[in-house]
Formats: C-alpha cells, sequence, structure tokens
C-alpha cells in the first residue's frame, strides 16, 4: 500500500461494522434523485403524505452522514418542475413538510456546520416556504462544512433553456461574442454555477432514468441505481453507492492506459 494513501473508518452505527472508505476516491459532489415515497407507503396500505414524512426522516440521516463522511457537496432532488402537477393536496403537503423540516432542521445544519443551497425558481414557492429557504440560507452561510442544495422547483430543461436566453441577450447586446460561447460561459449562467460537477448520482426505488435533473452537470457522473425506496435508503446503502463508485475507473474520454 502507497504511504500516501489516506484512509478513514466510518463506523456504521446500524450494524456496528466498519467501513473502509479512501478518502482521495470519495465523490467530491453527490446528488441523489430520492424516489419512492409514495408507493413506500402504499406498500403499508398508508396515504403517500406518510411516505413523504418518512422520507424527510430519511434526509436527516442521509445528510448527517454526507458531512461526517466529509463529502463537499450534496444536491438532493427535492421538488420538481413537473411536481407542481400532482395532486394539490400532495403539493400543499410537500411544501408544508419543507417549511417544518426547514425550521427544525436550521440548528442541525449549523452544528454539523453545513452551509443550505437551493437551486431551481424558488420563486414559484408558497411564500412562506420562501421566506424561511432564504432565511435559513442566511442562517448557515458562514458555514465552512459540506454545501447541502435542495433543488426545489427545478427542471433541468428549464435551466438549460434560461441559460440559452440569457445568454441571448448579452450577445444581441454586444456582451458576449458568439464565438467566445464556451463551456464556462454555459455553466456560469446555470442555477449551479458555484457548484462542481456531479461525480456520483444515485436514485433509488429502482427507477433507471435521471427524470430532467442536473442534465448538464452528470456528464461525467457514475449512475447508480438501487432497489430501494427513499424511506429504507440506509447509512449502510450509502456507503455500498460510494465504495462502488470507487470501484469505478472514472477515464473522461481516456483509455486505462494514459490513467496509469
Amino acid at each position: 500500500m502507497e504511504e500516501n494513501l489516506v484512509w478513514i473508518a466510518f463506523s456504521s452505527v446500524k450494524n456496528n461494522s466498519l467501513e473502509e472508505l479512501k478518502i482521495k476516491s470519495l465523490p467530491r459532489h453527490l446528488a441523489i434523485i430520492m424516489d419512492g415515497n409514495g408507493r413506500w407507503a402504499k406498500e403499508k396500505g398508508k396515504l403517500r403524505v406518510f411516505g413523504h414524512e418518512q422520507g424527510v426522516k430519511t434526509v436527516r440521516r442521509t445528510v448527517e452522514d454526507c458531512a461526517r463522511m466529509g463529502l463537499e457537496f450534496l444536491t438532493l432532488y427535492t421538488f420538481s418542475t413537473e411536481n407542481w402537477n400532482r395532486p394539490k393536496l400532495e403539493v400543499d403537503t410537500l411544501m408544508r413538510l419543507l417549511v417544518s423540516s426547514l425550521k427544525k432542521e436550521l440548528k442541525t445544519l449549523n452544528n454539523n456546520n453545513i452551509k443550505l443551497n437551493t437551486i431551481g425558481n424558488i420563486a414559484s414557492l408558497p411564500n412562506s416556504a420562501h421566506k424561511e429557504l432564504l432565511d435559513v440560507m442566511e442562517k448557515t452561510s458562514g458555514n465552512t462544512g459540506m454545501t447541502l442544495t435542495l433543488a426545489l422547483s427545478y427542471g433541468s430543461r428549464e435551466e438549460i433553456k434560461n441559460a440559452v436566453q440569457q445568454i441571448c441577450v448579452k450577445v444581441k447586446n454586444n456582451i458576449i461574442s458568439p464565438e467566445n460561447i464556451d463551456e464556462t460561459i454555459i455553466n456560469n449562467h446555470l442555477y449551479t454555477q458555484n457548484l462542481p460537477d456531479v461525480d456520483l448520482l444515485i436514485r433509488t426505488s429502482g427507477e433507471h432514468r435521471i427524470s430532467n435533473f442536473l442534465l448538464w452537470q452528470i456528464a461525467y457522473a457514475e449512475l447508480y441505481f438501487i432497489d430501494v425506496f427513499w424511506p429504507d435508503f440506509s447509512e449502510q446503502h450509502l456507503l455500498e453507492a460510494i465504495k462502488n463508485y470507487q470501484n469505478r475507473e472514472r477515464r473522461f474520454g481516456k483509455t486505462s492506459e494514459q490513467l496509469t
């Protein structure tokens, strides 16, 4: 073993096992599509709201686990632009859970040195949710640990469309020359302009699709799909996903020989 290879031992409370994770190959930016709350509740003969309430508890556990591991960026697909089309009762419940969770978790965020961030069309959120979100973001803005980003009223196609429109206006006003448009300029007009590209994307519930989430930012991400509904997603599942990521060879278009 090379002397400069750094290891950490991360304790799994659930089964008292020790999982070894290589610090140098931890994903810098982890994104999660938290899917399956409704189906989880249906399997138990409960209303969908029960699944969302349990899903909130999983969010808290996962955020704390990621912070303890030393991940720098965690982005959660919390509410998509398409989710506005769900039944009004469910949407209202999700917004209520958002407000109550933000109020409850402010202390947890500060205790774990976590900075809250958001991406999406947050102006479309109800006033109470919008106000609480901005308040918690302000009160955690000085934290220097992990950045937790909530994708709220978010759709990647809308994000890209908005970026193109902004760039077109700047081209029209001679602020940007068409020939100078590159990936950096596009990045600078996305919601995620202050975030690095995604390294690992996890989706729960067994579905194998991206659902309009961070389409530009996952260009070279490793994708990990797990057949577990979000409320049942555990610390052990997270560790397994990261270990799987660490065992993959990320070539970014190069050959294996070029990486050695």
